[in-house]
């Protein structure tokens, strides 16, 4: 009998910096490219505390985790596997600099993005915008 398997569970910030600017990595490892600051969640661990420390781990910044935005769970988002990703809305201050999985890490302006987003993080900034500017969320 297969064993069962189950999605993992992941994190991932949308960190705002003053400016109207919001942090992205450039990803070391596959698959590549820009996304946002975010990772697995460690056995014992809480998903704010998990998002705080991915992004520290990675951009460097010390975060307030300010809410859960949303929870994306689509089953082809992440190529590797299965995984459920809930997303929490992060302040800091300073200047990202990249490091663990993250090659490279940087404020970009809200209205200038890279258009080629890794996984399904151009979908999670779309929401992010909507949210911000007509103050709904995402609907199921």
């Amino acid at each position: 009998m297969a064993p069962y398997k189950n999605p993992t569970p992941t994190v991932d910030c949308i960190i705002e910096l003053p400016g109207e600017r919001v942090v992205l990595i450039r990803r070391k490892n596959p698959p590549l490219g820009w996304a946002l600051p975010g990772g697995f969640v460690d056995e014992g661990e809480r998903l704010d505390v998990a998002a705080a420390r991915e992004a520290k781990e990675e951009t460097g910044l010390d975060v307030e985790v300010v809410e859960q935005f949303f929870t994306y769970s689509d089953p082809s988002r992440d190529p590797r596997k299965h995984t459920v990703s809930t997303v929490y809305l992060c302040r800091a201050t300073g200047e990202p600099t990249g490091s663990d999985d993250a090659a490279e890490a940087r404020a970009f302006p809200v209205d200038g993005l890279p258009a080629e987003l890794c996984f399904d993080h151009g979908t999670i900034l779309a929401d992010y915008l909507a949210y911000k500017r007509t103050g709904q969320r995402r609907k199921l």
